[in-house]
């Protein structure tokens, strides 16, 4: 979001405090207001907000969060949950359906502990072929699991995962020991493809999800798999069959192209 960048953080008001982890509304406060915004980044599945005295808000929105940028005069959003004033007219809110996401403010040390548990960027030049294959080789889990697994390949959804094993040619369910090298270079490739127009239509909307400036994800047209279960693959016109036996996640596959 670069039209946050320098932008000074005037006031806070917390709404809904049982999304704030880690912090007291007065500890929020206390941290946050006076401080300008730095930049604006992902991690993982978390929204980074830098602030200028070094310490970082990261925002966890999970499935029904997500920050909202409105002009100084608009209407708070029925759903806020943490209302950032800005300096010069201008709200950032964080606003959550049903506020499963979560609000933090961390310094240096409690964002490097953060950071730690979780592994690498998909989108990153490090996550190639090889390094996939390392992450599968040997497992006996579901390979749908090991995508979704945010200690091993940060951000991996589970719209995502189900995109790219359809994409990739895999069937979710077999063990990642048994996907076999040329099978990570597709996976990888698949995974990157699918992330990367994922984020070119910004995001997917079923129901709440909401980007920045308060518009609809556009990916869902996009979707060949997910939600889509008892519907004829794109592929081969076999009807996809649908479970939940992975995770409890709806997991959605043609047996025939998987």
């Amino acid at each position: 979001m670069t039209a946050l960048t320098g932008r000074a953080i005037d006031a806070v008001a917390v709404l809904r405090p049982d999304v704030l982890r880690g912090a007291t509304p007065a500890r929020l406060k206390r941290r946050a207001v006076g401080a300008s915004i730095v930049r604006v980044w992902r991690r993982a599945k978390a929204v980074v907000v830098d602030l200028d005295n070094t310490e970082r808000l990261v925002i966890v929105p999970k499935f029904t969060g997500g920050l909202l940028v409105t002009a100084g005069s608009a209407a708070p959003d029925v759903h806020g949950a943490v209302l950032f004033r800005l300096r010069g007219g201008g709200v950032l809110t964080y606003r959550d359906v049903r506020r499963l996401g979560t609000v933090s403010i961390m310094n240096a040390t409690e964002f490097a502990r953060f950071d730690h548990r979780i592994g690498i960027e998909p989108l990153d030049s490090g996550f190639s072929p090889d390094a996939l294959s390392a992450f599968l080789r040997g497992s006996r889990q579901a390979v749908k699991k090991i995508l979704m697994n945010q200690g091993r390949i940060a951000g991996v959804g589970n719209i995502y995962a189900n995109e790219a094993l359809w994409a990739a040619g895999i069937d979710p369910s077999r063990e990642g020991r048994q996907v076999g090298v040329a099978g990570a270079a597709r996976l990888r490739d698949a995974l990157v493809d699918v992330l990367s127009r994922a984020i070119a239509a910004r995001g997917t909307t079923f129901r709440d999800f909401r980007d920045a400036w308060g518009a609809r994800g556009g990916f869902a047209s996009q979707l060949a798999v997910y939600g889509r279960g008892g519907q004829t693959c794109p592929s081969c016109a076999t009807r996809l069959s649908e479970t939940h036996a992975i995770d409890g996640r709806s997991t959605v596959f043609c047996f025939r192209c998987q």
